[in-house]
């Protein structure tokens, strides 16, 4: 069975949403899910060794790999699925049908489970519905994915405003460096900081071992994941073997401005010495 939907298909509703054409583009988006759903219903049925995705580039399904650790055989359906189903979910909050926009992002992350855009959209909306620990558990899942520091820093905040409102003052406290850390000019991470420097001055006299630890209490990282830094630099490497030039350089300042250029450089003379490693192993066979 073929895929009875095209990214064309999809630009194409992306655009009439940039018209502000919503109408429109949903009595569209509906009909290109409702195919979507249908096909998927029949030729993208996941077993224990195969499941499908729709990710946008070699990295995401290589970050994919590496953070889910999936042993299953990862298979690319023909159609940017997951843009689809945010476009609808798009739709669904202009018009404030936060149900069934909750229900289009679940579909964006389960076909790129990558996109951390999804996640954190999706965290808002169950935040709309009133569910603060699902939109927690959202951001918290955005730590171990995030390929940008306002990612970073967005995910940070959220959990800050959401130990302040358990009154766990020390852990919001540590997730608000952590922000400012990520991306010290991010909204939310600014409209945070601000919030505690307000509200809680105290916490200002909270030294970093103890703020990070208290982060670390709730079972949550305090920095960017190195792995996904290492998919981007090899990624990167990648690129530049195959004379992409441009997607090598676009890659490896992302991992850059992830990890800082100390931790970037020094991940990179890992990978070039595990590559030559590899090389010299497979020269000697």
């Amino acid at each position: 069975m073929d895929m009875p939907i095209a990214a064309h298909d999809i630009d194409y509703a992306e655009d009439l949403l940039a018209e502000g054409e919503l109408d429109t583009a949903r009595m569209l988006l509906e009909e290109l899910a409702a195919e979507a759903g249908e096909y998927a219903d029949t030729a993208c049925i996941a077993t224990e060794a195969r499941q499908w995705f729709s990710f946008a580039n070699p990295f995401e399904r290589l970050a994919y790999r590496r953070v889910e650790q999936d042993p299953r055989e990862l298979t690319q359906v023909d159609a940017p699925l997951d843009r689809l189903y945010a476009a609808l979910a798009y739709v669904y909050v202009q018009k404030r049908d936060y149900e069934l926009a909750r229900d289009a992002l679940k579909q964006a992350v389960r076909w790129n489970p990558m996109n951390c855009a999804h996640r954190l959209n999706l965290a808002e909306v169950y935040r709309a519905l009133g569910d603060t620990r699902e939109w927690a558990a959202l951001s918290a899942s955005v730590l171990e994915r995030a390929t940008t520091p306002q990612a970073l820093a967005r995910a940070f905040a959220n959990l800050g405003h959401f130990f302040l409102s358990c009154d766990k003052l020390p852990a919001a406290e540590g997730c608000r460096r952590a922000a400012i850390r990520a991306c010290a000019d991010d909204a939310a991470a600014t409209a945070l900081a601000s919030h505690l420097d307000r509200e809680h001055p105290e916490l200002a006299e909270l030294s970093d071992a103890d703020a990070n630890a208290a982060v670390e209490g709730e079972g949550l990282a305090t920095g960017a994941n190195a792995e996904i830094a290492v998919c981007l630099l090899m990624c990167a490497t990648d690129a530049a073997d195959e004379g992409d030039r441009n997607e090598a350089t676009r890659l490896t300042l992302l991992a850059r401005d992830l990890v800082g250029a100390p931790a970037c450089e020094a991940l990179l003379r890992l990978i070039r010495e595990s590559d030559a490693e590899l090389s010299n192993e497979q020269g000697g066979e």
